[in-house]
């Protein structure tokens, strides 16, 4: 689905923008702030699209959660492969709590 693509993409540009000045902790802090906007821009040019697609297939509380989720999938990766940083078991359980999360976003009349 074109959405969930979209967000996808975002994504992986919103992360870099927050963390990915992280790997380089002595750049000037302004510097840094001023490459994540520039990076940033490119998120919201994809998810702005992404999100007028999916309402309507979605309700709006429905892209949030997957927005959510999608975020946590690629921050896990980016911290584990670029930040080098350890994922640990309470982390895998929490990311099956939002899986929990998804399903009663999605489900029907409780």
């Amino acid at each position: 689905m074109k959405t969930v693509a979209l967000l996808m993409v975002s994504n992986i540009f919103m992360t870099w923008a927050w963390y990915g000045h992280l790997k380089n902790p002595s750049q000037p802090l302004v510097r840094a702030i001023l490459i994540s906007w520039g990076i940033a821009f490119f998120e919201y040019c994809l998810t702005v699209p992404a999100n007028r697609m999916g309402y309507g297939a979605f309700s709006v509380f429905q892209l949030k959660v997957i927005q959510e989720v999608i975020t946590l999938l690629v921050f896990s990766v980016f911290a584990v492969f670029y930040l080098k940083e350890h994922f640990q078991w309470n982390h895998g359980v929490a990311f099956l709590l939002l899986v929990g999360a998804v399903w009663f976003a999605f489900k029907k009349n409780i």
